[in-house]
Order: structure tokens, then sequence, then C-alpha cells
């Protein structure tokens, strides 16, 4: 992310720019090249003197980055250049040692091995923010356990539900992503050659692919080469793709609870957080926005690594270069709607007075279902229905609550005494499984918390 971005941290934070950039990408391709040169020596294919003489050239901070972009876009990859300009420095100190740089290896093996440097460590940041949103919202659903609110379907009020069940659900995702994400987010390095076969490197083949494994920095090596099965970048960009829909369906619920007509939670208070250029009353919620803004552009970018997936032969026409943006798009798209979600929840405002008054707004029809149930145990469930169907059109209709119509019902004369129907009212202890369901989840999450770090 360039200093002084117009768009600031909006789509996209530092942190996890910073192990993104053409820096980052540069030292881990030279990363690929130093491990490559000491393996090869240690088996004998080249010299340990030139391996000395490598090493000490694989730093960025060496090399003009313009000067290899600008390179690369005759070369068609970033990779031709920079060896070019690596051999240069190791021939200019030793020129039998710049014979032996980047010996039996192609293109391929350098991008992709010196992304996965980076992709290693966004898989990290993401792994730490995913830990601490887990927190806030297992703290989330253990505070607000009973707290009564109303649940809806198709935006319309349906039974009562506790925000405690509301935030578990929220969790229980965040959960099974850290979980599936320390396994299938991780990326690889590789080196397979001009082919996938590494021939040039004789009967010493395998002895430098094993040795390779060993040394290549901060990831092992698959002792497979994967130049075209793209399984490995095509599943981390759908588990980021799933993680930004779930953090979108968030977002959705609480920008919908923060609605002015309805405000059971509100973002954040910040001094100018969330106003309006023309209205000075407004508070926007922004970090909402940020979440879902990500969410959006998860489908067409997770769509893009999937239709790169069918790459010609040993070396594909396109589908592998489409994923070098991609891919790191999706990172930059996560990791910035990870450190929106978690400052949202960690700060997230909630107002139970509020949740109880959307509840009562309907004069007590949401509690017709249980009334129905209670009801069908002495006249039956398909009087019951149509009772409680007439009922709720009389409460509509005259504006009265419907414990109160219901106990007037001539129908009704001692089926239910003014207690029961109190308690069938009551919205506290109509839970269900609710806390079954809840701890359900706080357990995964307990499961899950050794592996994330933290206080939790």
């Amino acid at each position: 992310m360039a200093e002084g971005s117009l768009y600031g941290e909006l789509f996209a934070d530092r942190e996890m720019a910073a192990v993104l950039d053409d820096r980052a990408a540069l030292q881990g391709m030279l990363d690929f090249e130093a491990a490559l040169a000491r393996a090869e020596a240690e088996v004998g294919v080249i010299p340990g003197t030139a391996a000395e003489a490598i090493a000490p050239q694989c730093k960025a901070e060496l090399y003009d980055i313009a000067a290899i972009g600008k390179a690369a876009t005759l070369a068609g990859n970033p990779a031709i250049p920079l060896v070019k300009a690596l051999t240069a420095r190791v021939a200019a100190v030793d020129a039998e040692a710049g014979k032996w740089v980047h010996y039996g290896a192609t293109s391929q093996d350098v991008i992709d091995s010196g992304q996965a440097q980076q992709y290693r460590a966004a898989q990290e940041l993401i792994l730490t923010r995913s830990a601490r949103l887990a927190h806030a919202l297992a703290a989330l659903a253990r505070d607000h356990r009973r707290t009564p609110m109303i649940g809806r379907t198709f935006l319309q009020h349906a039974v009562p539900i506790s925000f405690g069940l509301k935030a578990a659900n929220w969790l229980d995702p965040i959960v099974a992503f850290h979980d599936d994400f320390m396994i299938w987010g991780q990326s690889a390095h590789q080196l397979g050659g001009a082919a996938g076969s590494l021939a040039s490197l004789g009967d010493k083949a395998d002895a430098v692919s094993e040795a390779f494994a060993r040394i290549m920095p901060s990831i092992g090596a698959v002792r497979v080469p994967w130049h075209t099965q793209r399984r490995r970048p095509a599943r981390i960009a759908t588990e980021l793709g799933l993680l930004l829909g779930h953090l979108g369906k968030m977002a959705g619920d609480i920008s919908l609870m923060a609605q002015t007509e309805i405000g059971e939670l509100a973002e954040p208070e910040a001094p100018g957080k969330g106003g309006s250029s023309a209205m000075p009353h407004k508070r926007n919620p922004v970090l909402c926005t940020l979440i879902l803004t990500a969410a959006k552009r998860a489908p067409g970018l997770v769509a893009t690594m999937l239709a790169a997936m069918p790459q010609e032969h040993e070396r594909a026409m396109g589908g592998w270069h489409a994923e070098w943006p991609t891919l790191r798009e999706l990172f930059l798209a996560a990791g910035g709607a990870l450190n929106h979600a978690v400052a949202l929840v960690e700060g997230l405002q909630v107002f139970p007075e509020q949740m109880q008054y959307n509840l009562d707004l309907t004069n007590g029809l949401v509690m017709a279902e249980r009334v129905s149930l209670a009801l069908a145990q002495t006249i039956g469930r398909g009087e019951a229905h149509h009772l409680l169907e007439e009922a709720s059109r009389d409460c509509i209709a005259s504006g009265r609550h419907l414990r109160d119509v219901l106990a007037e019902h001539p129908k009704l004369a001692g089926k239910l005494s003014p207690e029961e129907l109190d308690d069938l009212f009551d919205p506290t202890t109509y839970r269900g499984a609710t806390d079954a369901i809840i701890d359900r989840i706080l357990v995964l999450y307990e499961e899950e918390r050794e592996y994330m770090g933290g206080n939790g």
C-alpha cells in the first residue's frame, strides 16, 4: 500500500500490505535462490564456493524494483530479470559462481516459492485476527446468553431468541474457519525445473529436492512439483472467500440492528467516525460498510482463482499469471475486513432495553406460536391454530395485547389460567435448546482456543 494513500486503510491495512508488497515478493524469490544454491552445493551439484558467493547477493535492498518491473513487462514475469540481475551481481564478485545461479530451476519455481513466503506471513496475520475476533464473539455470547430479542425471518418479527444465540452463531463459523485455515491456508514452495521433472539435475535431482525442502525458510517445500496442479492456491482463495462471506453476514446483521428505527446495536463511537458531509446528525455504520465492501468483492476474486485452475500441460498460459494479483487482493481484503470486524465486535454497543422494546412492539403476537402449541394439547392442533389466527387478527385490529384478547376469548374459558397465560407470554422462558446450542459452540471455541493464542 502506497504511503499516503488517498483511501488510507479503508480496503487494506498497512501490516497486511507490507507482507504482500513488492519488496517482500522480491525477498521471497531471493530466498528461493539462496536455498536452491545451498541445497545443490550440499549434494555436490554446484561448488560450495558458489553457494557462498550467491547467498550474500540475495538481499532485496540490493535491487532496483522498478527496473526489474520494467524488464518483467517484456520478459513476461519478474523472475527472469531478477535472475539476470542476481547473476550479474554474483559474477561481479566471483565469475565462476555466476555460472551456477538458478541452476536447474525455472521461473515458476522462483515465483511460486517467493509468493509462498508472503502467503505464509499473511496466513499468520489472518489467524491472529480471526482468533481475536473469536475471543470477542465468545465474550458477547456469554454476556448476552439470556438477553431477549426478537428473531427475524424475511426481515419480519418471528419468535423471540437471545442475543447470545445470535452472537454464538456469528462465532461458530469463525472457529471453523480458524481450524480449517491452519491446515488449508498453507502455501508451499516448490522445485520442479523446466517441466516438473528436474531432469537438468540428473541423478542428483531427488537429493537436491530433499535438501531444498529442508533448507527453504519459513515453510517446507512439497516434494512433488505442482506447477499446473493448482488446488493449493484455489483452496486458500476459497477459504478466504468463505470467511469474507461470513463477515459480510455479520456486518449485515449488525447494520440492520443499528438502523435508527431498530436501535438495538451501535458501532463503537469515535470522534469523526461515521459522519456525513451533508448531515451533521448522521452516525453511519462505517465498519459494517467496509466489511460488506470486502464481502462483495470476494466472489469475483474466488471465481478468478477457480477459473485459473485448468492450466495447460506443464506450464500455464495465463491461468497461473491470473493468480498473482488475485490471491494477493483476497488476502488484503480478508485482512482488512477482519481488522474492521475485530474493532466492530470489541467495541460493539448493545442496548438490551431497545431489544425488549422491539420485542414488545407487536403486543405479544410473537408469542402466538408458543400459545398455539400449549393449547394444542387440550383442544387439538388445528383448532388451536385457527383460534390463534382469529385472536391475532383481533389483536391487530384493536391494538390490544394478545394475552388480553385470549384471556377474554369464550373458547378458552377454563383452558388457561391467568398465571399460565403470563408464563406463556414471557419470552425469557421460551428458550428451547438455546443454552445447549450456545454451550455447544462455546465448547468448540474452547477446544480451538489452545491453537488461537491470546487470553480469550
